[in-house]
């Protein structure tokens, strides 16, 4: 896992202790509040208000000539399609809106595009065949906003086109009766931050009259989809999707209870975050290992066997999801273990032959948990090369992506999300490009954001119904992470077949135990009498009627350690891997001395070798994390020289025996001329 900038948010605690006063709520839910932002009296009545009212829908730009058509395709009889997408958003969007027409009387079809034959949005033969059937009106659902030639060809079939998305907006929008998308530079609506289906949601609203009356009967819909989308739980999402939860909990459609009942949360307190583990997942695994139009057919069923059957075939296109994506994450990984000079890259890009399309992008979030930097994902046929990419906070992959249009058949996304393909014999120009973009920007670090430092002795069952009251939870309202600081390692135990850890920590007289998931004792850089900090999240777990705190640990480091000496030490390190022109100061910082290069030789053999983070590594050896790059580069000096090996990410002594010159090491030589030409 890489190293992250720890950010631990300023609390101005005289404001926490006046909002607290103010606004008559806890003292700690006030300090929350103003960890994150949220200090002016609107935003914290509108936080708390469960009676908020929602924005009128048209407010929206075009909301009133979508409406018009719509209505009119209804009282005669038209036949109207349904246009979405596979992921949870999009099948949510089609689903919600089928069902509002379904229940008016209309003649409606929904369609959903194949994720591999025909990709993302409108296409003109789905356009021809949706024309040849009879249908009169093409309503988009969570896309749209760039099918300029698909909206011609629509024009010219003699058919009309109603957009609804939610995606970046270009220079022009395609010609239609009514292009629906907040993010219009022309649209006057306050909130920006729906998902596809949120926008679906509001134009229902406008049809219908009544958004009370729309919110009891879709806030379940509209919840899975703005969570599956990871779109900001703030405003009306937030209004929506706290309804949402409640109508998930307490009974929702017969398609719903189904994948309730085979995800295991049936009877069970939702969240967002149980929502986006349980079904979100498993409606994306259907457009991802077959066909959405299964999950759309489970949402809009009213066969409770019907129902049953579906949900089990698609936890089963999960599983088969799952097993795949496990795979080519495995395969990337093996790319880095054959060729570690990846790693120095600004940009990460792993390619594979034949890779499955459906579960990239998965696969491309996985990497940049593991490495901290963005990551792209491409499978390659051989002809064509597909590509999803996932970014961290400050590096738009959207701009990335775009620097290298010239070589794309097609691109989308946004700032932390991209999609792209090209013919396959751009790839490689594509990959220099990307790095050639990433070079130009002032690359930042991957970051994990503290809400505050929290004493040991403060946790208790108390403080959950406090955290319990800022739910739900996601994109815009993050769960709170707290930092546990200076505390002692005194236990670890193997559990779960020994693929997590249970740690037992102390500070003073206060005894706590935390949850680490996903890593074995054997791969645990820590032992027991270190002082760690943790990064860890808070949760409720019941049992036999007693409540007790679940702590989930995020991230550990050595107390005396400074992270961002340790990240911008580590860039310098691949800097110099890249061969980059660097500075005198650079080299003369860099290069390492002779008893530097003795004191690391001598720790790793007396360690038998070393696998673990090199952060742990610095620590080891008394530095403050500043220590990176030298210690880096006395490992790569000490195998150069043939006195250790490298396994993989593992460092072995090797040649012991032998004198070697220091000044036959060609980084000593590099380093040392850098120093003196710059």
């Amino acid at each position: 896992m890489s190293r992250k900038h720890w950010c631990i948010n300023e609390i101005d605690k005289t404001l926490a202790c006046s909002v607290a006063d103010e606004f008559d709520i806890d003292p700690f839910a006030a300090l929350l509040l103003v960890s994150r932002g949220i200090t002016d009296g609107e935003k914290i009545s509108d936080f708390f208000d469960n009676d908020a009212m929602l924005s009128d829908p048209f407010t929206f730009i075009d909301m009133d000539k979508a409406v018009e058509r719509i209505n009119r395709a209804i009282d005669c009889d038209e036949k109207i399609a349904v246009y979405g997408d596979y992921d949870a958003d999009g099948v949510t969007a089609t689903a919600l809106l089928c069902e509002y027409l379904e229940m008016n009387g209309c003649d409606v079809v929904p369609y959903i595009p194949d994720r591999n034959g025909e990709g993302y949005g409108l296409n003109c033969n789905a356009v021809r065949s949706l024309c040849e059937s009879g249908v009169s009106l093409i309503i988009t659902v969570d896309n749209g906003i760039s099918a300029h030639s698909e909206a011609e060809y629509i024009k010219q079939l003699g058919m009309d086109l109603v957009i609804t998305d939610h995606h970046k907006v270009g220079e022009t929008i395609p010609e239609a009766v009514a292009v629906v998308n907040p993010h219009r530079s022309d649209c006057p609506s306050e909130f920006k931050h729906f998902a596809g289906v949120g926008v679906a949601f509001k134009l229902v609203c406008a049809l219908c009259g009544d958004d009370e009356q729309a919110l009891s009967m879709f806030a379940d819909l509209v919840t899975i989809g703005t969570v599956g989308d990871i779109v900001s739980l703030t405003g009306e999402n937030r209004l929506i999707v706290k309804k949402g939860l409640e109508m998930l909990e307490n009974g929702s459609s017969l398609g719903i209870e189904a994948l309730k009942e085979i995800a295991g949360v049936s009877g069970k307190t939702l969240t967002c975050s149980s929502v986006a583990f349980s079904l979100v997942p498993r409606i994306n695994a259907m457009g991802r290992m077959g066909h959405a139009s299964k999950a759309l057919e489970l949402l809009l069923c009213d066969n409770e066997s019907l129902a049953r059957s579906l949900a089990k075939e698609i936890d089963f296109a999960n599983v088969r999801r799952q097993e795949t994506e496990r795979e080519i994450t495995l395969q990337a990984q093996k790319q880095i273990e054959e060729k570690p000079e990846m790693l120095n890259n600004r940009v990460l890009i792993f390619s594979g032959e034949n890779w499955h399309s459906g579960v990239i992008g998965i696969v491309a979030a996985r990497l940049v948990q593991k490495y901290g930097k963005p990551c792209l994902v491409i499978t390659d046929d051989g002809t064509e090369a597909k590509g999803s990419a996932r970014s961290i906070d400050g590096f738009s992959l959207y701009e990335c992506i775009s620097s290298a249009k010239h070589l794309l058949t097609h691109y989308g996304g946004h700032v932390l999300a991209a999609g792209f393909g090209m013919e396959s014999r751009n790839l490689d120009e594509f990959k220099k490009a990307v790095e050639d973009y990433a070079k130009t920007v002032d690359m930042p670090f991957a970051r994990i954001e503290l809400d505050c430092r929290l004493r040991p002795e403060f946790i208790s069952s108390d403080i959950l119904s406090v955290i319990d009251a800022l739910e739900p939870f996601g994109a815009g309202n993050p769960q709170p992470v707290f930092g546990l600081f200076g505390m002692t390692l005194t236990g670890i135990q193997p559990i779960g077949s020994g693929k997590h850890l249970r740690l037992t920590l102390k500070k003073g007289t206060t005894t706590l135990t935390g949850l680490l998931f996903g890593v074995t004792q054997e791969d645990f850089p820590y032992v027991q009498g270190d002082i760690i900090d943790l990064a860890v999240k808070l949760e409720r777990n019941e049992y036999m009627g007693q409540v007790k705190v679940s702590i989930y640990i995020k991230e550990i480091r050595m107390s005396r350690t400074d992270d961002l000496l340790y990240l911008k030490s580590r860039r310098l390190y691949e800097k110099i891997l890249r061969g980059d022109r660097l500075s005198k100061k650079e080299a003369d910082f860099a290069l390492p001395e002779r008893q530097q290069l003795a004191d690391v030789f001598r720790f790793i053999r007396n360690s038998g070798g070393w696998k673990f983070d090199t952060d742990v590594l610095c620590y080891r050896l008394g530095g403050d994390g500043s220590n990176a790059c030298k210690v880096l580069l006395c490992i790569d000096v000490l195998c150069e020289l043939g006195i250790f090996r490298k396994e993989g990410e593992s460092v072995i002594p090797d040649n012991m025996q032998n004198k070697v010159n220091l000044e036959d090491s060609s980084l000593i030589q590099y380093l040392k001329k850098s120093g003196k030409e710059s």
